[in-house]
């Protein structure tokens, strides 16, 4: 039975799904809960929108589908905290941390352009 569930939803050949452990098994269903939870909510929010939308008084405004995200303005004093810290790790050990994060995150450094001409 459950080498039918990943035969039919993933393709997986019988080899592939007894290659897999008991707790990669456990986290590929909790997986396909998920996102058959998330597309279910999805779903839900689009039909309930639309039949409200449809069936609304004229006095009313039409529901949005999508939310936008509400940005916040950032904290001045937490700025100026966090570009003192910067400045002062800069004096007592160099400009190397930022080279250190870019070959971290596998980034080139990007050259700085000479500003006299």
């Amino acid at each position: 039975m459950d080498f039918a569930f990943f035969a039919v939803n993933f393709g997986y050949s019988k080899s592939d799904y007894e290659a897999l452990t008991k707790r990669e098994r456990a986290f590929i269903y909790k997986a396909w809960e998920n996102k058959t939870v998330m597309e279910s909510s999805l779903i839900y929010s689009a039909v309930f929108t639309a039949t409200y939308n449809v069936n609304r008084p004229k006095q009313k405004r039409p529901l949005k589908l999508w939310k936008k995200n509400v940005i916040k303005k950032a904290d001045i004093e937490i700025i100026d905290e966090n570009l003192n810290v910067i400045k002062s790790v800069d004096r007592a050990e160099g400009k190397g941390w930022i080279n250190k994060i870019y070959k971290t995150i596998g980034l080139k450094l990007p050259e700085r352009r000479d500003k006299s001409g």
